[in-house]
């Protein structure tokens, strides 16, 4: 799940794959507190599969850092690696998931991509909604959900969370 660490990005756009990682992890029981690979990470079983999950500790930006030495350590193919972010584009709480593509002009994907060396993995893109025009970039996706749009966004969190099958 991509994100932003820290108490002031908590609850923001760009921190809803960590807020949907966060409802898989209470989900399953999975606890995402380990210290490891430049990130938080917890290790755990969700419909018979091992898992583990991470939220990178490196900013949104530099997401791949922690993604690359994660799967170096545990030899991790990319096509096995599901990465959870918001997405402009979607409309609030809209999924797309794709088995592979561009970084559609996510900077966290994009690092990814960079240190995977291959855009071949899979990704769930979480719609937090477009910009308004003339408002900068940063300021709304490092902005919170109003009240109407909170709820709409913990609803998508906790009732789309099944992993899609991945071969």
């Amino acid at each position: 799940g991509l994100g932003n660490p820290g108490r002031e990005y908590e609850g923001t756009r760009h921190n809803v794959g960590f807020m949907t990682l966060d409802a898989l992890a209470d989900k399953y029981n999975i606890d995402v507190r380990e210290k490891a690979f430049k990130g938080l990470i917890g290790k755990g079983v969700i419909e018979g599969h091992k898992v583990i999950l991470v939220k990178p500790q490196t900013y949104m930006n530099l997401s791949g850092e922690s993604i690359r030495e994660i799967a170096d350590f545990y030899k991790i193919e990319p096509e096995n690696i599901i990465i959870l972010c918001d997405d402009i584009n979607l409309s609030e709480g809209q999924l797309r998931i794709r088995l592979k593509g561009s970084a559609g002009g996510h900077n966290g994907l994009k690092n990814i991509i960079s240190h995977l060396g291959t855009q071949e993995f899979p990704r769930i893109r979480i719609g937090v909604g477009e910009k308004p025009r003339g408002m900068d970039l940063a300021d709304y996706v490092l902005g919170r959900f109003p009240k109407e749009q909170q709820a709409v966004m913990e609803a998508v969190s906790y009732t789309h969370l099944t992993l899609p099958t991945i071969r």
